[in-house]
């Protein structure tokens, strides 16, 4: 049972150093603000007209 109890607290010992740098990072960093830009192709803002089939020509 000794083991048992000693990975037990190892585990929560990890836990606990994880949590607290979570926590840290999540109080005393600020992320910085800036300006990004996505470029969108023109096929997808302007999609091309549909292509309307012509009439077969009839023969007399």
């Amino acid at each position: 049972m000794p083991t048992l109890f000693r990975f037990l607290l190892m585990c929560a010992g990890i836990a606990g150093i994880v949590y607290g740098t979570l926590y840290a990072l999540a109080v005393f960093v600020e992320p910085r603000e800036r300006d990004i830009t996505v470029r969108l192709p023109s096929e997808r803002v302007n999609p091309p007209a549909p292509v309307k089939p012509t009439p077969a020509l009839a023969t007399p």
